[in-house]
């Protein structure tokens, strides 16, 4: 099996197109088509479904995708490690982290703790609400991505970092932000315009749940992903948002919003760090996830995050 044959396999389906992939790999599409065909019969599978829109996947597709991007990265580590010989750690280690969670504000003490102690390693850091990271990381698209939930899902493995509350985001013109002294309960924004990621963010999904055992509808305005957006929003009194103290901290502006504790119930989700089951780690890998669950621990333990608790990792 030519390795070049899954390389441009794994191209065309991350472009979705046998000659837009031909054109970056610089090969002639019939070249190409002629590769795919060669794997088609190899693996005694259609690997591909062709249409007008583009290429998609066939199951069969899907799963030589998987096991390409893992041949492909193994071969590339294997490259970089026998190549370095017995010097300093190197090669290119691949974190996602999900935005809205702790896992963002990591990313800047992770760079810097990297450059640091790891200076052979390239760093590569991905935030992006479009991406799931559990897909990626079992792909071998990503070494780790630290993300919402705590599993299970197939091919990926949990490691739990630590638990998140979740804090209402008011403006200081709020009618109702005189009598914030104490926790607000979740009843008490009946009538509240919010402001909220979309269907598909985990917070959103944990929000929704909180809402939906209270037996109430919550009055969502908006649907506003970017953070920037979201602090001027709550800021000119448009609407509250509910966000964990990592982020809800972050798009405070002094004198026009602030951060209130909620409460019946509670709204809580579970941060983790997910590497993927089926390809080991690189001693790259090792070492950047070990610095990331050691600041994770001492975020927590700093006690500068309220409603952050350690989980045993």
């Amino acid at each position: 099996m030519d390795i070049r044959r899954l390389q441009a396999f794994v191209k065309i389906i991350d472009i979705g197109s046998i000659s837009r992939a031909a054109d970056i790999l610089n090969i002639a599409q019939p070249a190409l088509s002629q590769q795919l065909a060669s794997l088609e019969t190899a693996f005694k599978q259609k690997l591909l479904i062709r249409s007008k829109m583009g290429v998609t996947p066939t199951a069969a597709g899907l799963e030589l995708y998987r096991h390409s991007q893992t041949i492909i990265k193994q071969l590339d580590r294997a490259m970089t490690e026998i190549s370095n010989g017995g010097g300093p750690l190197v090669g290119k280690v691949s974190v996602g982290l999900s935005p809205y969670s702790s896992g963002s504000t990591l990313s800047l003490a992770l760079l810097k703790e990297v450059r640091a102690r790891l200076p052979g390693i390239t760093l590569h850091l991905t935030e992006s609400f479009d991406d799931i990271y559990s897909e990626m990381v079992m792909t071998g698209r990503l070494d780790m991505a630290v993300i919402h939930g705590a599993g299970p899902i197939k091919g990926v493995h949990f490691t739990p970092l630590m638990k998140e509350d979740f804090f209402l985001v008011v403006p200081e013109e709020a009618p109702f932000a005189e009598n914030l002294s104490s926790p607000v309960k979740l009843s008490d924004l009946t009538e509240v315009p919010l402001l909220l990621p979309p269907d598909y963010n985990f917070v959103r999904k944990r929000i929704n749940m909180a809402f939906a055992r209270k037996q109430i509808t919550p009055n969502i305005v908006a649907e506003v992903e970017a953070l920037l957006t979201l602090q001027d929003a709550v800021a000119a009194g448009i609407g509250c948002t509910i966000l964990p103290w990592s982020v809800a901290s972050k798009i405070i502006v002094p004198g026009k919003s602030r951060v209130c504790e909620l409460c019946s119930p509670v709204i809580q989700e579970d941060v983790s760090l997910c590497v993927p089951e089926s390809i080991p780690e690189t001693e790259a890998g090792l070492a950047v996830r070990e610095i990331l669950i050691e600041l994770a621990k001492s975020m927590v333990a700093s006690q500068n995050w309220p409603g952050t608790k350690i989980m045993d990792t």
